[in-house]
């Protein structure tokens, strides 16, 4: 019994091992499109892509050796990550990098790139284990959708242009170890990745966060009661100036009225105090 169930397993990891080779161990085309479309998206000012690019070659695995590109296998072409850091290169995120279906690390970092992180982002670099998009001009808010690339250890977003909350929802991913938006334009709380070990550094030079290792968050209920007691100071205040000044316009309107109804009254009045008694005898 105990060698049957020796055999069933030893078929079991092969069968898995089998599958997964199935996705990984052989070259595709798509792999060669996602690069196709990654140099034809970005500005190229330098030639490192232009150089070393060439599609021009129908030898298995040579797109394994372009610069700034590994493979799974040197001699397959499926790519396992993409570093093309510090080579002046100029445009929007490449969007072709969704065809490097088992990519686990992209490193896009010290170049010019410039517009959003893909609101879907978790669907261009799903596998990514590493993602580093630091350096660059990209603005916009971070997207929500990152929270899903569940396999993330590292996230580095660090100088750019980005503003707005970060997402609590990054708080979510499990397996984070290396977390920097620092240099960015981004207020309130920062996200509650708890038990790790993320330092204030990782969120140095914005203008507005708050919580974890940095300054407490202000209480918003707090401030809320505030505002209320000191609206209502000022709503009484200004409700009894509105009724005195009310109650004086009458009272001035009134003593107006009487004068213009007796207009000889005082006049009357001091002539009979100016005149002498008459003695009856």
């Amino acid at each position: 019994m105990s060698l049957s169930r020796r055999i069933l397993d030893i078929l079991i990891v092969s069968l898995f091992w089998g599958s997964l080779c199935s996705d990984i161990c052989f070259g595709v085309e798509s792999d060669i499109y996602c690069l196709r479309r990654i140099k034809a998206s970005l500005e190229d000012p330098f030639g490192y892509l232009n150089s070393s690019w060439n599609f021009n070659n129908n030898t298995e695995g040579f797109i394994c050796r372009f610069t700034g590109i590994e493979c799974w296998h040197p001699d397959e072409s499926k790519v396992l990550n993409i570093h093309l850091r510090d080579m002046g290169l100029k445009g929007p995120f490449p969007m072709g990098i969704e065809n490097c279906t088992s990519l686990t690390g992209l490193d896009l970092s010290s170049n010019k790139l410039y517009g959003t992180i893909p609101s879907n982002i978790s669907d261009v670099v799903h596998f990514v284990t590493s993602l580093d998009l630091s350096s660059n001009n990209f603005s916009g808010t971070i997207p929500a959708n990152l929270s899903n690339c569940s396999y993330l250890n590292d996230l580095l977003l660090d100088h750019n242009r980005l503003s707005g909350q970060i997402p609590p929802e990054l708080g979510l991913l499990a397996r984070i170890k290396k977390f920097s938006v620092s240099n960015n334009l981004l207020i309130g709380p920062v996200p509650n990745f708890g038990n790790k070990d993320i330092k204030a550094d990782s969120y140095a030079n914005n203008p507005g966060l708050c919580g974890g290792p940095l300054e407490p968050c202000q209480s918003p209920a707090k401030n809320s009661h505030t505002m209320i007691i000191v609206s209502a100071a000022v709503g009484g205040v200004t409700v009894s100036a509105l009724g005195v000044g009310v109650g004086l316009f009458f009272i001035f309107r009134r003593v107006s009225v009487r004068k213009k109804e007796d207009p000889e009254g005082n006049k009357w009045a001091k002539s009979l105090k100016g005149t002498k008694g008459i003695k009856a005898s």
